[in-house]
């Protein structure tokens, strides 16, 4: 993929999610084609998904914008005095969950390259007074995290908006300390994307089109250096995906899946 095209897409997903910030907008992804405002409230997405109604209700007001596709906290196993690091932390959804988790002697660092949105979870984060949680600007390819500093990393729909995932891989190895542990929720294609959904960058920002293959993620993992590599789809999930872009039929390409991995 080109220099040019690459950036094209970061600019159509950062132009996306900064209407959502400061819209409100929330659900399929950001895709705000494939719902009726109001259809589906962002607390009944993240249900679907698989947080359970206390971490939905324990978040501060604004902070879910219903823009996952699975749930990284039950699988990320967070220990009290963890530091985690979340790529796309948009509102801070999860990162106010893991905040909780891993408590006053953790630290959790948002990452997100939308200044709307890091400006919205910086001012939900004042609502709840807790001390450990950071969010800052910065892009999930060039993190702005120290390396060998981090014990857990969680995302939640954002690595495959990326358009240079290996580089995204890449950085989130640098910054874990040895023993760190990746566990994400994102999108993965089961299947080789048609042109026409591959170049529509409405479907790039809408987290279907960036989609890459599961043996390609295994292979980049690896290359990485990651080891104890895990990616588990979820076939269920073509059903909500098949609402993100009704008549695509994208959700015969694209599943959400988890993504495991260990630094050694």
């Amino acid at each position: 993929m080109g220099a040019m095209k690459k950036e094209k897409i970061r600019e159509a997903v950062r132009l996306n999610y900064g209407k959502i910030a400061q819209t409100g907008n929330y659900g399929c992804c950001s895709s705000s084609s494939c719902c009726s405002p109001g259809a589906v409230s962002a607390d009944d997405i993240s249900k679907q998904l698989g947080y359970s109604s206390e971490e939905v209700s324990s978040v501060p007001d604004g902070a879910n914008m219903g823009l996952g596709c699975g749930n990284p906290q039950a699988i990320a196993s967070l220990k009290p005095g963890e530091i985690v690091l979340d790529l796309g932390s948009g509102g801070g959804f999860d990162c106010f969950l893991a905040a909780r988790s891993v408590g006053e002697t953790g630290l959790v660092i948002g990452v997100d390259m939308t200044p709307d949105m890091i400006s919205k979870a910086r001012e939900n984060a004042e609502k709840t007074g807790f001390k450990n949680i950071e969010f800052r600007l910065g892009e999930i390819e060039h993190l702005p995290v120290a390396d060998n500093s981090v014990d857990v990393i969680i995302s939640n729909c954002v690595i495959n908006l990326s358009p240079d995932k290996r580089k995204v891989f890449n950085d989130a190895f640098r910054v874990l300390k040895p023993g760190g542990r990746l566990a994400v929720s994102d999108i993965v294609a089961t299947a080789e994307l048609p042109d026409e959904i591959r170049n529509d960058l409405a479907l790039h920002a809408g987290c279907m089109a960036g989609a890459s293959l599961i043996s390609d993620l295994e292979i980049m993992l690896r290359e990485s250096g990651f080891n104890a590599i895990r990616i588990q789809p979820k076939e269920g999930s073509r059903e909500f995906i098949k609402t993100w872009a009704p008549g695509t039929k994208v959700e015969e390409y694209v599943v959400s899946a988890t993504i495991e991995a260990v630094k050694p």
